[in-house]
């Protein structure tokens, strides 16, 4: 998947926060979550690590890259509704990865997802992430279940 990513703009945005995916999975509907919503929106309080994916000029997805030091970077990504479940989310993870790898130089990558998104999790484990543990994370007006996961480039321990 040949992505270009480029810092995420407010038009952008605003267009992924009317972004509607199909139950289970509305969950993360940015409009799910008031907080959410308002760190992503609000250019002020936006990650100024937030890039826009676009292939052929069309938003597919956006990524966003937290350094965390010593070469580790903690991930944030969403895939376009139009482009989940149809075999996109390997190429679009890889895609990722490769951002991070050659922009910050990142050689562990770790990242969070609610536990009942099984097809995430396949597609993250497909990419060499690992499993390390679950916590509660207070969200959409409750409190759920997310698994820590981690992967580490070839020689890392």
């Amino acid at each position: 998947m040949n992505i270009v990513w480029n810092p995420m703009t407010q038009k952008e945005a605003e267009a992924i926060a009317r972004w509607k995916y199909k139950k289970p999975f509305d969950f993360y509907d940015m409009t799910a979550d008031e907080e959410d919503y308002e760190l992503f929106i609000n250019p002020e309080k936006r990650s100024p690590h937030t890039y826009s994916g676009k292939v052929e000029g069309n938003l597919i997805g956006f990524l966003t890259v937290e350094p965390q030091g010593n070469r580790r970077v903690d991930l944030g990504l969403g895939l376009h509704p139009d482009h989940t479940g149809k075999g996109e989310g390997e190429p679009f993870m890889e895609a990722c990865l490769a951002m991070a790898k050659k922009e910050y130089k990142a050689e562990r990558f770790t990242l969070s997802v609610a536990t009942f998104n099984q097809r995430a999790i396949t597609v993250y484990e497909r990419a060499g992430f690992i499993r390390k543990g679950t916590f509660m994370q207070s969200t959409n007006g409750g409190s759920y279940e997310f698994l820590k996961m981690e992967k580490y480039e070839k020689g890392e321990t």
